[in-house]
């Protein structure tokens, strides 16, 4: 029997569907083969996110990694101005800015897009510095806390570990006036949990059986509901369809054709977060697939052997995409953020096969985070209707 899960958008019968801008550099046509036209770069990453914009993508992750690639928020800032519909999800490193600093700047991005602004918190160590688990998230917590009074408040008033503030906040209000831009997070660690049930709007999972999936949201649900609150749920994973399943199980293993193994594993660890628990559980998983690497209908692990992080992807013909993404609707995720390799052809053909057979939304609409006094967009006009 089915754990209930306690979601914030529990009638909501639409996903938002979003795509991947690879601004840290790991698009390619092979892994492990790194192929110089697909570096990062203005060009490369704003074509991929303005091509999701015009196919009706509502969503996109611009992530965020010290090692490799563009600044998240200046690229972010850049191409704001060039979309028109889809919202971005910036990723930003807690204790990388000061946070009322932070905060003036979410919240000019945030004008930028007339709300179409989400956030993704990050609680990695910051390049050259290494906390524990629990200083990571306490910092990310104050930082949380230090923006939203920047938000919400005439005045910031806090004193905690990291951070002693006392500071005015007219610079920093942002355009969605009722707590500011939805707050995305990914973590597995028993102190990045409690964070996201205290104070994220959407928790975000990387792949891994349907069984573990109903775990983590079952878990997180009851933690949020010791806060009183409720979350929404996000997958994100990689994908890979085509025509047929057989086409489909080929391109993946073209994919990964050119891998080496010692290569791959470079590849792996050389992200800030490469030992996090996320990671390992990824790892565990590639090792319970069978020989073709797939741990269960789709959803093949053979991508994680030369990447960190998200280490799996579905694969099938749009009907077995689209059932997937179904099942994954049904169990109470609302968020989808897909990517594939590499990431402009992937974008056209999910929209080609997937995109018009599900039901989409965006979550800052759903949410009610867009004021209603300046002018809505299309998209929020039509969600409204």
């Amino acid at each position: 029997m089915r754990t209930k899960i306690d979601i914030r958008s529990s009638s909501l019968d639409a996903a938002e569907v979003s795509w991947f801008a690879p601004i840290c550099n790991g698009d390619d046509q092979y892994l492990g083969a790194h192929d110089p036209q697909y570096r990062s770069n203005w060009a490369n990453a704003s074509n991929i996110l303005l091509t999701a914009d015009k196919l009706g993508y509502r969503n996109i992750l611009c992530p965020s990694s010290y090692q490799v690639g563009q600044d998240t928020m200046t690229f972010a800032s850049a191409v704001a101005p060039l979309t028109k519909n889809i919202n971005l999800l910036t990723a930003i490193r807690c204790g990388e800015i000061h946070p009322p600093m932070l905060g003036r700047a979410i919240a000019t991005l945030d004008h930028i897009l007339k709300g179409r602004l989400t956030i993704n918190i990050i609680s990695s160590d910051l390049p050259g510095t290494k906390l524990s688990s629990e200083d990571r998230y306490q910092r990310s917590r104050e930082v949380i806390q230090i923006l939203k009074q920047g938000w919400t408040q005439e005045q910031i008033d806090f004193a905690g570990s990291f951070y002693n503030i006392q500071l005015g906040s007219e610079p920093v209000k942002p355009y969605q006036q009722n707590g500011g831009p939805l707050l995305y997070f990914g973590g597995y660690s028993p102190a990045g949990v409690d964070l996201c049930a205290e104070h994220c709007d959407v928790y975000l999972m990387w792949p891994e059986t349907e069984s573990r999936l109903l775990e983590l949201m079952a878990q997180m649900s009851l933690k949020a509901a010791n806060y009183g609150r409720k979350v929404d749920f996000g997958l994100r994973v990689h994908v890979i369809v085509r025509e047929t399943e057989d086409e489909a199980r080929a391109a993946a293993r073209t994919l990964m054709s050119h891998i080496d193994i010692e290569a791959g594993a470079e590849i792996r660890n050389r992200a800030l977060d490469a030992k996090s628990l996320g990671v390992s559980r990824q790892s565990e998983m590639r090792l319970e697939s069978d020989n073709d690497g797939y741990v269960e209908d789709h959803l093949w692990t053979g991508i994680g052997k030369a990447r960190s992080g998200c280490g799996a992807a579905l694969v099938g013909n749009p009907d077995q995409i689209v059932e997937k993404i179904n099942r994954y609707m049904d169990m109470g995720i609302r968020s989808f953020i897909f990517s594939g390799y590499p990431h402009l052809e992937e974008c056209n053909l999910f929209a080609k096969y997937v995109l018009p057979r599900v039901k989409t939304c965006s979550m800052p609409v759903v949410q009610k985070r867009i004021p209603l006094s300046p002018p809505l967009t299309p998209l929020a006009n039509a969600i409204r209707k």
